[in-house]
């Protein structure tokens, strides 16, 4: 049994947790999509998404934000992680808004139901908030039933879908938008 959700700690990665991330990404990547993919194009997608060098140069890309969800304080157990990116909306958020993408969003299925996810989705509602941001965006597989009541029950709508390549998968994504005008800020 996982220990209770009240020693999350939430902290900013940095360029020096970009070993960490790869390896925490690619770890929980394969443990929430790898029984619904094949293996080979798991194989062909996992090295253009983690390793130390694509997640250093996130962490150095400017408008960029990651987050480390801990367990047992911030030296603990890293258990999940969020990434948050000033990236170029697809067609379906609005262009008067000045969005922001939460590009990953994963906590390991060990700590689903603990409150790993509602502390670390508070952190980047807030985060993002404190940016500046009207709204954040998000795509998220179709086939993620999960997921998908999860972002529903945070505020997130379907706004539209987008396409998702893994390996030579074509995959549908359903892009999902959340406004930010009354989410409290958080500061650093």
């Amino acid at each position: 049994m996982a220990e209770s959700s009240s020693s999350v700690d939430i902290r900013q990665a940095t360029i020096e947790d970009a070993e960490l991330l790869a390896r925490l990404g690619a770890a929980l990547f394969i443990q929430t999509f790898a029984h619904l993919n094949a293996p080979e194009d798991l194989a062909a997608y996992l090295p253009t998404a983690f390793s130390p060098v694509i997640q250093a140069a996130d962490l150095e890309q400017e408008g960029t934000i990651c987050l480390i969800a801990m367990i047992g304080g911030i030296g603990g157990t890293p258990v999940g992680y969020a990434q948050l990116a000033v990236t170029e909306p697809p067609d379906c958020v609005p262009e008067d808004e000045d969005a922001i993408e939460l590009v990953r969003f994963y906590v390991d299925a060990v700590w689903h139901g603990q409150g790993v996810s509602h502390t670390l989705m508070e952190e980047v509602l807030g985060r993002a908030a404190a940016g500046g941001h009207d709204s954040i965006w998000l795509g998220v597989w179709d086939a993620n039933a999960r997921a998908i009541a999860f972002y529903e029950k945070k505020g997130f709508a379907i706004a539209g879908r987008k396409d998702f390549w893994l390996g030579s998968d074509l995959q549908t994504d359903l892009v999902m938008t959340r406004g930010l005008r009354a989410v409290v800020s958080f500061s650093e």
